[in-house]
């Protein structure tokens, strides 16, 4: 299949290298090149698009903020000259982050993988989303597969991401992280829990059951909880 993309820039070198990447790979129709978010808006409410090249810095509204504004994303590869932005970018589950200048190599490893969750999902076995997000952990950035992750602890502002491999201490909101997980998935069972709802295996009163681990479920989720455990894991 060919990937329906379109390229958001507002500097037309970037623009044209851009465009001589997509032209090469052979595996793009290119609907338009735009300099702008709003460029980019009409040409969304018009038309399938299955990828975004999208730059950050552009006049009028950044491309990241750009990206809160759509209920519906296709997948979204971020190209920018700043690096600082990662974080901001991978919380808004863009699938990747190329920096300027990007390389043929790097390009070719990027669109390769988004052609193959696009045809994974052409051919129904693949939900929109890809199965992994993005945290920054220290200095690095972890990549952490949803299936991996037994429960989320808050404390203050750091996040303990607890996995079948171990933990991940993050320094991001219990918010910003629920928005970024599936909610087919996931649910926030207290104040300070996100739990894997592949991974309760009883519930006991007030606490959910994960292996080893027992997690308390807050007054204000209770009701909520009780009505998806009860599907998920009584199958009622």
């Amino acid at each position: 299949m060919n990937i329906r993309c379109i390229i958001v820039d507002d500097e037309p070198l970037a623009r044209e290298g851009m465009q001589r990447l997509v032209s090469d790979a052979g595996i793009f129709d290119l609907v338009a090149t735009c300099t702008n978010a709003l460029e980019a808006n009409k040409i969304l409410s018009h038309q399938k698009i299955d990828l975004i090249f999208l730059d950050i810095q552009m006049p009028g509204m950044r491309g990241t903020d750009f990206l809160k504004t759509l209920s519906v994303k296709p997948l979204v590869i971020i190209t920018t000259a700043y690096p600082n932005f990662a974080l901001e970018g991978f919380e808004l589950n863009v699938f990747d982050y190329l920096v300027k200048p990007i390389t043929a190599e790097r390009f070719l490893h990027s669109v390769n993988r988004a052609r193959d969750i696009l045809e994974l999902k052409v051919d129904g076995k693949s939900s929109d989303q890809p199965d992994f997000f993005f945290i920054k952990s220290s200095s690095n950035y972890e990549k952490v597969f949803f299936d991996d992750i037994l429960f989320i602890e808050a404390s203050q502002n750091y996040m303990t991401v607890h996995t079948e491999k171990g933990k991940i201490l993050a320094l991001i909101t219990i918010k910003s992280l629920e928005e970024q997980l599936p909610a087919r998935k996931f649910i926030r069972v207290h104040k300070s829990f996100i739990i894997s709802l592949n991974k309760i295996t009883a519930l006991r009163g007030n606490e959910l059951i994960l292996g080893s681990h027992k997690i308390p479920v807050g007054k204000n989720y209770k009701d909520s909880v009780l009505k998806i455990v009860q599907k998920s894991l009584l199958g009622k």
